[in-house]
């Protein structure tokens, strides 16, 4: 009860905000993406308007890592890239789920902020 009294964010939208950032890790930026286009003209929905945008910034930034990974593989160091995108991936994912489920507002440390 004291936990969620802390908490800025109410239960359901604690929990939709962990599933936005941890569906990065198989889905990529499509769910933060449509998370956010749902939520986006709510006022009400604040705390996950802006969980749903860091994930997909942060998500459309491992996509471009990607991206330049592909393209340095044709001088065979993309390949060296892929393990440290992917690991990165998973474990910042799984680092703002667990403070988006506490109710606190994450910020990816490694994101390009496009959408603002």
């Amino acid at each position: 009860m004291n936990d969620v009294q802390n908490a800025g964010a109410p239960q359901d939208e604690r929990t939709l905000a962990l599933i936005t950032h941890l569906s990065g890790i198989i889905a990529g930026f499509i769910v933060p993406l449509i998370i956010w286009l749902i939520n986006k003209d709510k006022p009400e929905k604040a705390f996950i308007i802006n969980q749903s945008k860091e994930a997909l910034n942060f998500q459309i930034t491992v996509l471009l890592a990607w991206i330049v990974a592909m393209v340095l593989s044709f001088l065979l160091i993309g390949f060296l890239l892929y393990p440290v995108i992917m690991i990165g991936n998973i474990v910042f994912c799984i680092l703002a789920g667990i403070k988006a489920n506490n109710g606190e507002e994450y910020r990816y440390p490694v994101a390009i902020r496009l959408i603002s």
